[in-house]
């Protein structure tokens, strides 16, 4: 039995005692100083549930069987055609950028790839780019600005290759340029969270017109354990960290950070690829066609506004 079971089952033995206390008659002091430590108690398992929850959230979307990028690709776009290279450097497998069609439409498509067994893992980098994956996927995406083809970005990474051969390489100019290219290029862009959303890797192919994020995938700038590693200097207390952070999808809808979330088959998207795939493509369809009627120039205009606001929850006086 894992520790959300144990506290459940705890949760629901403590209300059954409050409601009896609460109904005996005849209440005395000592009774009533009962009835204020059970209460006490229901709101710390409570709170210690929602921790769990966000932390199972993490587990689910770190989960080995999860579709990936080219997982979605397969089922959601037709005539895939995959380009490779960034022109100064070479091939980034970890980042997987093409052309294809969507519902007919012909369409750009760009996402981080983790691979599915050991030998695809160690190809792709266990999905974590180096900056000629997103100079690679900046290019085909200036070629999607080029041809008027909208851009579909499907996010999976932990965070961009922190090694010293992509430090040497300008991972972090990489990254930055990807950042500010993307706020003006003129066609839609519709990013899709469908896994881990792991801080500046994940936003270098994010900035979009629309973020949406699958049920149980999350989006971060840290990790639950490096945060918990950080702050309280035990990584052991990733539940509440996950917590305090907020990184669930219900939880980024509200902050608004993210547009919507696409639901999940029951058990998670890794039960049932083709159920996942058709859910985030029913999504994908119908924000797209709510881009395809706004003019160009509003889209930029409005997608500058959102990432400038994002976080911003205090108006000056001014």
């Amino acid at each position: 039995m894992d520790t959300s079971e144990k506290a459940q089952q705890e949760l629901e033995e403590i209300e059954r005692q409050a409601a009896q206390v609460q109904s005996a008659a005849g209440q005395t002091d000592e009774t009533r100083r009962q009835l204020v430590e059970l209460q006490q108690r229901i709101e710390t398992l409570r709170k210690q549930l929602v921790r769990t929850n966000a932390m199972e959230k993490t587990e689910l979307a770190r989960h080995m069987q999860r579709p990936h990028t080219l997982d979605y690709i397969e089922r959601i776009f037709t005539d895939w055609s995959e380009i490779h290279g960034d022109r100064r450097y070479g091939d980034d497998p970890a980042m997987v950028c093409g052309l294809a069609r969507f519902h007919g439409d012909e369409v750009v498509v760009v996402g981080t790839e983790k691979g599915r067994d050991t030998k695809a893992r160690m190809f792709r980098n266990f999905g974590l780019p180096n900056p000629e994956g997103y100079r690679k996927a900046l290019r085909v995406m200036q070629i999607a600005e080029k041809y008027s083809r909208p851009i579909f970005s499907l996010v999976d990474v932990t965070g961009a290759n922190p090694g010293v051969g992509a430090e040497e390489r300008g991972q972090a100019e990489a990254i930055a340029y990807n950042l500010r290219e993307m706020a003006r290029l003129e066609v839609p862009i519709i990013a899709a969270i469908t896994g881990e959303g792991g801080s500046g890797g994940a936003l270098a192919i994010a900035v979009a017109d629309r973020v949406l994020m699958m049920e149980n995938a999350i989006y971060s700038v840290i990790s639950p354990e490096a945060c918990a590693a950080i702050m309280w200097r035990d990584a052991k207390k990733r539940d509440l960290a996950a917590e305090a952070m907020r990184i669930t999808a219900k939880d980024l809808v509200e902050l608004g950070c993210v547009d919507a979330i696409v639901p999940e088959p029951e058990g998670g998207a890794h039960k049932d690829y083709e159920a996942a795939a058709n859910l985030l493509d029913v999504s994908l369809a119908q924000h797209y066609a709510e881009l395809k009627k706004i003019p160009t120039s509003e889209l930029i205009v409005s997608r500058y506004n959102k990432f400038r606001n994002i976080a911003q929850f205090f108006k000056s006086e001014s």
